[in-house]
């Protein structure tokens, strides 16, 4: 039975005849005449007894009318869904990391994100990264990727990927004899880093700090083509994931350590609050970076 014949139905029974349903269904009352006797004749039975002021539904055609309300309210249903559905698929992301140097891998991902859900706008912010989390509970920022799993009510975390930390230095440092790098031998160092605080540094907070050891001498260097090129003169040393430099020239003459007999591993979270969580381009983001970061 096609949908038209449900409106005619329902329009009918609540204009009370076919002269006031003219104007709702933008027909002719011939054309709707035309129609309902169509419809008894498929149906094999009366839907309308019909007065000269007066158009009443048979039993027949109140079960009809009934499944029409029902019919139309489940499309209406839909399609509000459907609006809901399409109007969150829009919004911007303000997006940040504990660790600068996770921004080297950014711009591809955000690249790739433009081309399949254009709808999104994807801002980077580089300010206080120590700061992530206060920063999605302030909303100054929406989704924050940090190393730990931060604990508050208003928050939710999804593990993305996890990776280890290595130490890179040149093949003539010191250290370069060993197989793996216990925290004592990080005591004579000198440490390069992107930023301080040393708080929001891995080796330092998650390896060092707890075995109560602190490197001859810490600098930060925003710059990693900078820190390359020192390690590759034998001024010190950086510990990071092999994956953070995937995007530069590495010398044959740089070696990669591990930390620690086991090696240092971290798992990575996306921070969001909890009443952004089921938003559709919310939810869109992250199941794209857990599929772009799946092989880290």
């Amino acid at each position: 039975m096609e949908l038209k014949y449900f409106r005619l139905i329902k329009t009918i029974a609540e204009e009370g005849s076919i002269a006031n349903s003219t104007e709702r269904l933008f027909l002719t009352q011939s054309a709707l005449s035309h129609q309902l006797r169509e419809l008894e004749e498929r149906l094999g039975f009366k839907v309308f007894k019909r007065t000269r002021n007066k158009w009443e539904l048979t039993q027949e055609g109140t079960e009809l009318y009934k499944l029409a309300n029902k019919l139309f309210s489940s499309i209406d249903e839909g399609f509000s869904n459907i609006k809901h559905i399409t109007e969150g698929s829009k919004g911007g992301i303000k997006l940040s990391a504990e660790c600068q140097s996770f921004f080297h891998s950014i711009p591809s991902f955000i690249q790739k994100m433009g081309i399949l859900y254009p709808e999104i706008d994807i801002e980077v912010s580089l300010g206080a990264t120590h700061q992530t989390i206060s920063q999605v509970l302030s909303n100054d920022i929406d989704v924050a990727i940090v190393t730990s799993e931060p604990e508050s009510d208003e928050l939710t975390s999804v593990q993305v990927f996890k990776d280890e930390i290595f130490a890179i230095m040149h093949t003539e440092h010191v250290l370069n004899n060993l197989d793996y790098l216990d925290a004592s031998h990080f005591g004579n160092v000198h440490l390069l880093i992107n930023s301080f605080p040393l708080e929001g540094v891995a080796v330092y907070q998650q390896f060092l700090k707890p075995n109560r050891i602190h490197p001859t001498k810490i600098s930060a260097i925003p710059f990693t083509e900078i820190t390359l090129s020192m390690i590759q003169a034998n001024m010190g040393i950086m510990c990071a994931p092999k994956w953070q430099l995937s995007a530069f020239k590495i010398s044959s003459e740089l070696v990669f350590k591990r930390i620690g007999k086991n090696g240092l591993k971290r798992n990575h979270y996306l921070v969001v609050k909890k009443e952004h969580r089921n938003r559709k381009y919310i939810h869109d983001f992250i199941s794209s970076f857990e599929e772009d970061f799946l092989e880290v």
